[in-house]
């Protein structure tokens, strides 16, 4: 029986490149600071109420929170890549809890029935229903 034999993560794995740390602006407040105008700023402080609670320069605070990961509101746009007015309307549309993908998929066959329902040919009346060639006057 096959078995997979991979690499172990080498010893610097997870760790921040070289490269990235070198380019990142060196931030003249102590981690705990740091970590803690973080904290200020998940719960919803804006940056110059931050740097007044913890009595640290503005431009400090602003270079600690540009690093930071924050969540965003659009999450599910992003899986759409459309604009805001249609991801609002596929949103509008949803059934419930239905996934996004099954939404889109529901509206696009409705988009498609009914495009070939309008273009399927219509019956004749009866009075256009005979051709000129085959008359019943013989």
């Amino acid at each position: 029986m096959p078995t997979f034999k991979g690499k172990p993560p080498g010893a610097g794995a997870g760790e921040i490149s070289r490269r990235t740390a070198a380019l990142r602006p060196s931030i003249a407040l102590e981690p705990k600071q740091r970590d803690k105008a973080r904290q200020l700023r998940r719960q919803g402080h804006e940056p110059e109420q931050i740097a007044k609670a913890l009595n640290v320069p503005l431009e400090e605070v602003e270079k600690a929170l540009v690093q930071m990961r924050m969540p965003r509101p659009e999450t599910t746009r992003g899986t759409l890549n459309v604009t805001l007015d249609a991801h609002r309307l596929v949103m509008k549309e949803r059934k419930g809890d239905e996934p996004v993908w099954v939404t889109m998929d529901r509206l696009l066959g409705e988009l498609l029935r009914l495009r070939a329902e309008r273009d399927r040919p219509k019956r004749l009346k009866e009075s256009q229903a005979a051709l000129p060639l085959f008359t019943s006057e013989a």
